[in-house]
Protein backbone atom coordinates (compact mmCIF):
# COMPACT_ATOMS: atom_id res chain seq x y z
CA UNK A 1 0.00 0.00 0.00
CA UNK A 2 1.60 3.20 -1.17
CA UNK A 3 1.92 5.87 2.31
CA UNK A 4 0.95 8.40 -0.07
CA UNK A 5 -1.91 9.28 -1.99
CA UNK A 6 -1.27 12.42 -4.79
CA UNK A 7 -4.14 13.13 -6.71
CA UNK A 8 -5.52 16.16 -8.87
CA UNK A 9 -8.68 17.75 -9.56
CA UNK A 10 -10.46 20.97 -10.95
CA UNK A 11 -6.60 22.49 -9.75
CA UNK A 12 -6.88 20.87 -6.23
CA UNK A 13 -3.59 18.69 -5.89
CA UNK A 14 -4.52 16.33 -3.11
CA UNK A 15 -1.43 15.17 -1.16
CA UNK A 16 -3.11 12.01 1.53
CA UNK A 17 -1.44 10.43 4.30
CA UNK A 18 -2.35 6.85 4.04
CA UNK A 19 -1.00 4.70 6.73
CA UNK A 20 -3.95 4.98 8.48
CA UNK A 21 -3.04 1.79 10.79
CA UNK A 22 -0.20 3.49 12.51
CA UNK A 23 -2.08 6.67 12.53
CA UNK A 24 -0.16 8.17 9.90
CA UNK A 25 3.05 8.03 12.23
CA UNK A 26 5.97 9.46 10.59
CA UNK A 27 8.84 7.20 9.29
CA UNK A 28 11.37 8.01 7.08
CA UNK A 29 9.90 6.23 4.29
CA UNK A 30 6.78 8.58 4.55
CA UNK A 31 8.89 11.63 4.90
CA UNK A 32 10.64 10.66 1.24
CA UNK A 33 7.17 10.29 -0.07
CA UNK A 34 5.90 13.46 1.62
CA UNK A 35 8.61 15.31 -0.17
CA UNK A 36 8.30 13.69 -3.37
CA UNK A 37 4.58 14.88 -3.40
CA UNK A 38 5.36 18.22 -1.97
CA UNK A 39 8.10 18.70 -5.23
CA UNK A 40 5.52 16.69 -7.77
CA UNK A 41 2.31 18.92 -6.55
CA UNK A 42 4.59 22.54 -7.28
CA UNK A 43 6.07 21.45 -10.38
CA UNK A 44 2.56 20.32 -11.81
CA UNK A 45 0.73 22.94 -13.79
CA UNK A 46 -2.19 21.73 -12.94
CA UNK A 47 -2.33 22.28 -9.82
CA UNK A 48 -3.39 25.76 -8.03
CA UNK A 49 -3.77 25.11 -4.19
CA UNK A 50 -2.67 21.89 -2.25
CA UNK A 51 -4.64 20.02 0.33
CA UNK A 52 -2.69 17.93 2.81
CA UNK A 53 -5.19 15.28 4.39
CA UNK A 54 -5.19 11.69 5.96
CA UNK A 55 -7.06 8.51 5.70
CA UNK A 56 -8.64 7.10 9.19
CA UNK A 57 -9.05 8.22 12.35
CA UNK A 58 -6.08 10.20 12.82
CA UNK A 59 -4.35 13.09 11.39
CA UNK A 60 -0.75 12.17 11.96
CA UNK A 61 0.48 10.69 15.48
CA UNK A 62 3.84 11.76 14.87
CA UNK A 63 7.02 9.39 14.68
CA UNK A 64 6.59 5.87 14.02
CA UNK A 65 7.25 4.23 17.64
CA UNK A 66 9.15 1.67 15.21
CA UNK A 67 10.98 4.15 13.64
CA UNK A 68 11.93 5.83 17.12
CA UNK A 69 13.69 2.70 18.59
CA UNK A 70 16.07 2.16 15.16
CA UNK A 71 16.86 5.97 15.94
CA UNK A 72 18.36 4.92 19.45
CA UNK A 73 20.65 2.87 17.18
CA UNK A 74 22.40 5.35 15.28
CA UNK A 75 25.43 7.31 15.60
CA UNK A 76 25.22 11.18 16.03
CA UNK A 77 26.16 11.72 12.14
CA UNK A 78 22.96 9.35 11.39
CA UNK A 79 20.79 10.79 13.71
CA UNK A 80 21.38 14.41 12.20
CA UNK A 81 20.98 13.41 8.54
CA UNK A 82 18.11 11.78 9.74
CA UNK A 83 16.85 15.24 11.52
CA UNK A 84 18.05 17.50 8.34
CA UNK A 85 15.88 15.09 6.31
CA UNK A 86 12.85 16.16 8.53
CA UNK A 87 13.92 19.58 8.23
CA UNK A 88 13.99 19.50 4.78
CA UNK A 89 10.44 18.31 4.74
CA UNK A 90 9.12 21.52 6.87
CA UNK A 91 11.07 24.10 5.00
CA UNK A 92 9.31 22.77 1.77
CA UNK A 93 5.63 22.97 2.66
CA UNK A 94 6.42 26.58 4.37
CA UNK A 95 8.58 27.91 1.32
CA UNK A 96 6.74 26.54 -1.16
CA UNK A 97 5.12 28.80 -4.29
CA UNK A 98 1.82 27.10 -3.85
CA UNK A 99 -0.52 27.49 -0.88
CA UNK A 100 -0.89 24.50 1.20
CA UNK A 101 -4.18 23.73 3.44
CA UNK A 102 -4.12 21.03 6.21
CA UNK A 103 -7.20 19.36 6.47
CA UNK A 104 -7.36 18.02 9.99
CA UNK A 105 -9.74 15.32 10.50
CA UNK A 106 -8.44 13.40 13.72
CA UNK A 107 -5.57 14.29 16.21
CA UNK A 108 -2.10 15.81 14.73
CA UNK A 109 0.60 15.30 17.82
CA UNK A 110 4.16 15.74 18.26
CA UNK A 111 5.79 15.96 14.68
CA UNK A 112 2.18 15.48 13.08
CA UNK A 113 1.37 18.71 14.34
CA UNK A 114 4.84 20.20 12.95
CA UNK A 115 3.39 19.08 10.07
CA UNK A 116 -0.07 21.21 10.39
CA UNK A 117 1.94 23.89 11.53
CA UNK A 118 3.80 24.59 8.71
CA UNK A 119 0.62 24.73 5.89
CA UNK A 120 -0.43 27.91 5.15
CA UNK A 121 -3.62 27.17 6.82
CA UNK A 122 -5.11 24.84 9.43
CA UNK A 123 -8.73 23.39 8.92
CA UNK A 124 -9.91 21.44 11.90
CA UNK A 125 -12.45 19.22 13.54
CA UNK A 126 -13.72 20.35 17.03
CA UNK A 127 -12.54 16.67 18.53
CA UNK A 128 -8.96 17.20 16.95
CA UNK A 129 -6.15 17.74 19.44
CA UNK A 130 -3.16 19.22 19.17
CA UNK A 131 0.23 18.86 21.11
CA UNK A 132 3.99 18.91 20.67
CA UNK A 133 4.56 16.15 22.99
CA UNK A 134 8.11 15.50 22.93
CA UNK A 135 9.42 16.63 26.18
CA UNK A 136 7.41 13.95 27.74
CA UNK A 137 9.41 11.16 26.34
CA UNK A 138 13.00 12.55 26.80
CA UNK A 139 13.31 14.65 23.21
CA UNK A 140 12.82 17.85 21.72
CA UNK A 141 10.64 20.05 19.35
CA UNK A 142 13.69 21.21 17.74
CA UNK A 143 12.55 21.49 13.95
CA UNK A 144 8.52 22.82 14.72
CA UNK A 145 9.75 25.18 16.99
CA UNK A 146 12.02 27.60 14.46
CA UNK A 147 7.98 27.83 12.71
CA UNK A 148 6.29 27.97 15.69
CA UNK A 149 7.90 31.21 17.46
CA UNK A 150 7.55 32.85 13.93
CA UNK A 151 3.93 31.64 14.07
CA UNK A 152 1.97 31.89 17.14
CA UNK A 153 5.13 34.00 19.41
CA UNK A 154 7.28 33.08 22.37
CA UNK A 155 5.09 33.25 25.11
CA UNK A 156 2.16 30.42 23.30
CA UNK A 157 4.92 28.57 21.55
CA UNK A 158 6.85 28.02 25.28
CA UNK A 159 2.99 27.28 26.64
CA UNK A 160 2.86 24.46 24.27
CA UNK A 161 6.50 23.63 23.47
CA UNK A 162 7.90 23.39 27.62
CA UNK A 163 4.27 21.93 28.71
CA UNK A 164 4.00 18.68 26.13
CA UNK A 165 -0.03 19.10 27.15
CA UNK A 166 -2.54 18.60 24.54
CA UNK A 167 -4.60 21.56 23.28
CA UNK A 168 -8.55 21.51 21.79
CA UNK A 169 -9.00 22.70 18.20
CA UNK A 170 -11.10 25.38 20.27
CA UNK A 171 -7.97 26.64 22.08
CA UNK A 172 -5.73 25.86 19.39
CA UNK A 173 -7.97 28.58 17.37
CA UNK A 174 -7.34 30.58 20.20
CA UNK A 175 -4.00 30.61 19.94
CA UNK A 176 -3.46 31.01 16.47
CA UNK A 177 -2.33 27.74 15.91
CA UNK A 178 -5.12 26.78 13.50
CA UNK A 179 -7.63 28.53 11.05
CA UNK A 180 -10.86 27.36 10.97
CA UNK A 181 -12.63 24.78 13.23
CA UNK A 182 -15.38 22.84 10.67
CA UNK A 183 -17.81 19.83 11.98
CA UNK A 184 -16.47 15.98 10.72
CA UNK A 185 -19.38 15.84 8.59
CA UNK A 186 -18.63 19.62 6.56
CA UNK A 187 -14.81 19.82 6.73
CA UNK A 188 -14.34 18.46 3.00
CA UNK A 189 -16.72 20.79 1.79
CA UNK A 190 -15.49 23.75 3.83
CA UNK A 191 -11.73 23.38 2.70
CA UNK A 192 -13.01 22.59 -1.03
CA UNK A 193 -15.07 25.79 -1.23
CA UNK A 194 -11.88 27.65 0.41
CA UNK A 195 -9.59 26.19 -1.94
CA UNK A 196 -12.22 27.17 -4.81
CA UNK A 197 -12.18 30.96 -3.65
CA UNK A 198 -8.31 31.09 -3.80
CA UNK A 199 -8.06 29.73 -6.91
CA UNK A 200 -10.83 31.81 -8.86
CA UNK A 201 -10.43 35.47 -6.72
CA UNK A 202 -6.62 35.37 -6.29
CA UNK A 203 -3.46 35.17 -8.62
CA UNK A 204 -1.12 32.49 -8.32
CA UNK A 205 2.05 34.79 -8.94
CA UNK A 206 0.33 37.03 -6.03
CA UNK A 207 0.21 34.53 -3.90
CA UNK A 208 3.47 32.53 -4.29
CA UNK A 209 5.44 36.33 -3.96
CA UNK A 210 3.43 37.11 -0.57
CA UNK A 211 4.49 33.87 0.68
CA UNK A 212 7.83 34.16 -0.13
CA UNK A 213 8.20 37.72 1.53
CA UNK A 214 6.10 36.11 4.56
CA UNK A 215 9.08 33.78 4.94
CA UNK A 216 12.05 35.99 3.97
CA UNK A 217 11.37 39.23 5.77
CA UNK A 218 11.03 38.71 9.49
CA UNK A 219 14.20 37.55 10.01
CA UNK A 220 15.75 41.10 8.25
CA UNK A 221 16.45 44.39 9.55
CA UNK A 222 13.98 47.11 9.38
CA UNK A 223 15.74 49.43 7.26
CA UNK A 224 16.48 45.85 4.87
CA UNK A 225 13.09 44.81 5.12
CA UNK A 226 11.44 48.08 3.30
CA UNK A 227 14.15 48.06 0.73
CA UNK A 228 12.91 44.11 -0.14
CA UNK A 229 9.64 44.79 0.24
CA UNK A 230 9.86 48.06 -2.18
CA UNK A 231 11.88 45.86 -4.55
CA UNK A 232 9.36 42.98 -4.83
CA UNK A 233 6.66 45.62 -4.94
CA UNK A 234 8.44 47.22 -7.91
CA UNK A 235 8.78 43.62 -9.74
CA UNK A 236 5.08 42.94 -9.12
CA UNK A 237 3.88 45.62 -10.93
CA UNK A 238 5.96 44.46 -14.02
CA UNK A 239 4.31 41.16 -13.84
CA UNK A 240 2.03 39.49 -16.35
CA UNK A 241 -0.74 38.69 -13.46
CA UNK A 242 -0.69 42.53 -12.24
CA UNK A 243 -1.01 44.38 -15.82
CA UNK A 244 -4.08 41.96 -16.15
CA UNK A 245 -5.71 42.21 -13.28
CA UNK A 246 -5.08 46.47 -13.18
CA UNK A 247 -6.66 46.33 -16.93
CA UNK A 248 -9.81 44.28 -15.72
CA UNK A 249 -9.99 46.22 -12.86
CA UNK A 250 -9.81 49.62 -14.61
CA UNK A 251 -12.60 48.09 -17.68
CA UNK A 252 -14.76 47.19 -14.90
CA UNK A 253 -13.88 43.50 -15.77
CA UNK A 254 -14.25 40.06 -13.74
CA UNK A 255 -11.09 38.56 -13.62
CA UNK A 256 -10.43 35.35 -14.78
CA UNK A 257 -7.69 33.47 -12.91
Amino acid sequence: MNQIEYTVKDRIGYITLNRPEKRNALSFELVAALKEAFTKAEDDTAVKIIILRANGEAFCAGADLGYLQQLQKFSYEENLADSNHLKELFLKIYTLKKVVIAQVQGHALAGGCGLASVCDFIFAVPEAKFGYTEVKIGFIPAIVMVFLLRKIGEAKAKQLLLSGDLITAEDAYRIGLINYIVDKEKIENEVLEFSYRLIHTNSSNSMELTKQMIASIQSLHLDDALTFASTMNAKARTSEDCIKGIQAFLNKEKIQW
